[in-house]
C-alpha cells in the first residue's frame, strides 16, 4: 500500500486559502491532482518535494506540480503563515498561447530543476501588491466579488510569469538532497513507460536493494512501485486530455491490462478514463 495520499479536492478552476498555524504541526507526504502555489509569509520551514529539500524564507513562492509528492517540515515553534492557491491544470491550459502562456513559470522552474522562486525585493512591487490584493479579495463580499477574485488571480499569474521571464526571480537550489536518489528519479521519469525492476535499478546505480528501497521512500515518501504507478497515471491523464484513444493510452503508459488501468485511474482521480474524456469534450 502507498505510504502517501492524495489530499484535497478541487471543484473549481482555482481555490485560495490564507492559513496560519500558531501550534507546531507535523505534515505527512501527500500529493494533489492539481497544481499548488504556496507563498510563505512567516515561519521556519523546510519544504520537501520529490526528493529535493528547500530552506524557505518569507515571501518565497513554492510551485508544486500536480502529482508531485511533498510536505513541509516545521523547524520551530514560530507561527507558520502562508497563502495557498490550488489551480486546475486545465484552467491554466486555457491561457496557454504563444504570447500569454500562464504555465511558463511552472515549466521554467522545471527546467531549472527548482520548485522555489525567490523575489528580488527591489522589483517585486507590483507582484507583491497583486498578492496582497488577491489575499484581501478572500473577504470581499461586494458586487461581482467572484469575478474580481478571478481577475486578481489572473493578474497574479501574469505578474509572476513576467517576473520569471525577465529574470526578476531567483530559482532556489535544493539543499541536503541525495544526488543518487535525484538521478534515479530522473531516470524513472525518462523511462516511465518501460518495465523497470528494483533489481535493475540496484545494478544500474550500484546500490543494494535494501538501501535503494529504504532511501527512496525516506527521500520521496514513495515506494518505487507506487512512484512509477502514480506518474504513469498522470501521464495517462495528459494523453487522454490531448485526444489519444484511451486503449492506446493504457498500453502506452506501461499498463498491461485495461481493467487494471481503469481501476487504478478511477481510484486516483475519482472518475474513470472514459468519464474524464467525456467531461473534457
Amino acid at each position: 500500500m502507498p505510504e502517501y495520499k492524495k489530499v484535497g479536492y478541487l471543484t473549481t478552476s482555482f481555490k485560495m486559502f490564507h492559513l496560519k498555524d500558531t501550534v507546531r504541526k507535523e505534515f505527512s507526504y501527500h500529493y494533489h491532482d492539481f497544481h499548488k502555489i504556496l507563498i510563505l509569509l512567516s515561519g521556519d520551514v523546510t519544504y520537501c518535494i520529490e526528493g529535493r529539500t528547500y530552506e524557505l524564507r518569507p515571501n518565497d513562492i513554492v510551485l508544486v506540480n500536480a502529482g508531485e509528492v511533498h510536505k513541509p517540515i516545521i523547524q520551530s515553534d514560530a507561527p507558520y503563515e502562508r497563502i495557498i492557491i490550488y489551480v486546475s491544470p486545465d484552467f491554466l491550459d486555457e491561457y496557454r498561447e504563444e504570447d500569454n502562456d500562464l504555465t511558463l513559470c511552472l515549466r521554467q522552474a522545471l527546467a531549472e530543476q527548482s520548485h522555489v522562486l525567490r523575489l528580488q525585493s527591489s522589483i517585486s512591487g507590483r507582484l507583491g501588491t497583486t498578492i496582497r490584493e488577491l489575499d484581501h479579495s478572500l473577504q470581499d463580499e461586494d458586487y461581482a466579488n467572484e469575478l474580481y477574485h478571478r481577475i486578481l488571480f489572473l493578474e497574479f499569474m501574469i505578474q509572476l510569469n513576467r517576473a520569471a521571464l525577465h529574470n526578476h526571480v531567483e530559482y532556489i537550489g535544493d539543499s541536503t538532497s541525495n544526488d543518487k536518489i535525484l538521478s534515479i528519479l530522473s531516470y524513472l521519469n525518462e523511462h516511465l513507460t518501460e518495465d523497470i525492476s528494483i533489481d535493475e535499478l540496484s545494478a544500474r546505480f550500484f546500490l543494494s536493494r535494501y538501501y535503494l528501497m529504504h532511501t527512496f521512500k525516506e527521500q520521496t515518501g514513495y515506494t518505487i512501485g507506487s512512484y512509477i504507478s502514480t506518474k504513469r497515471l498522470f501521464l495517462a491523464r495528459e494523453l487522454i486530455a490531448n485526444g489519444t484513444p484511451i486503449t492506446d493510452v493504457c498500453y502506452a503508459c506501461g499498463f498491461h491490462n485495461y481493467s487494471t488501468f481503469s481501476r487504478a485511474y478511477k481510484k486516483s482521480f475519482g472518475e474513470s478514463p472514459r468519464d474524464y474524456r467525456q467531461n473534457s469534450l
